[in-house]
């Protein structure tokens, strides 16, 4: 269901954003999602009562500060402030509850799109097969056409993970045309491979129940969505720092308590 609702409704209205700089497309997302709670909460909320409930809850914070040196009369009135809290929060669990689900598939969009960079046509990466510790025995990685091993097609585990380098011409090679490990003589496991110019990737982990493997992975890297006095930061910590400022503006400008 969860693929269903991307290919179907995320990607005709989210794929353009690839064609754009990726901090401004984290950015259009972060906003575009930041408005939708915002006018959800405010709608869903008696804003009347949440601006009650949080007068009271500072006023009862600046007592609490009051108090420092009164212990006892501090813990009374900390209870209170706790009750007060949870009024709030119940009162705004609706909108939250709403707004959930949307946000996880979008995260699972952006997670799919543009977390990593693209495999380009003619570079050389890896694909790594990561078994369990104690497995031993020779692995054979079978490729369709298209798609070049630059050293040893069979190799034997060692310290639990046997990894490939590859290259590969323009193409996605997936379901029937993916790649094959062949381990234990028998068993055989696939993974999936996107090569191409755009901003465009195959799952980069595969976890696998299929004993003694236990996980697949391509050497895609990580994009760099921010670089903020040299602390580089992906696309989620880029996508989390813009919710958090249009979060802030949008509820001091549509007045949201």
């Amino acid at each position: 269901m969860a693929a269903f609702f991307t290919t179907t409704l995320l990607d005709p209205i989210m794929d353009p954003l690839l064609n754009l700089n990726l901090t401004l497309g984290i950015a259009i997302i972060a906003f575009a999602v930041a408005l939708i709670i915002t006018l959800v909460y405010k709608l869903m909320t008696n804003q009347s009562l949440m601006k009650d409930l949080k007068d009271e809850m500072k006023e009862l914070q600046k007592e609490m500060k009051e108090l420092k040196n009164d212990p006892k009369k501090m813990m009374e009135v900390q209870k209170k402030s706790m009750q007060t809290n949870m009024k709030y929060m119940t009162h705004s669990m609706k909108a939250t509850l709403i707004t959930f689900l949307p946000i996880i598939f979008i995260f699972g969009w952006m997670s799919g799109n543009i977390a990593y960079q693209s495999i380009l046509p003619g570079e050389t990466f890896t694909l790594s097969a990561n078994f369990e510790r104690n497995a031993y025995g020779q692995t054979k990685l079978v490729v369709p056409e298209g798609v070049e091993i630059l050293d040893n097609a069979t190799k034997e585990i060692i310290d639990g993970k046997i990894t490939w380098a590859i290259k590969a011409e323009e193409g996605d090679y997936i379901n029937e045309n993916s790649l094959q490990i062949l381990f234990n003589n028998t068993q055989i496991e696939y993974k999936d491979l996107v090569v191409s110019k755009d901003q465009k990737y195959a799952k980069v982990l595969k976890t696998v129940a299929n004993p003694p493997l236990k996980s697949i992975s391509l050497s895609n890297k990580e994009t760099i969505a921010l670089n903020l006095l040299g602390w580089k930061l992906g696309w989620l910590g880029t996508y989390i720092i813009f919710s958090l400022i249009f979060s802030m503006l949008l509820r001091k400008v549509l007045k949201v308590y």
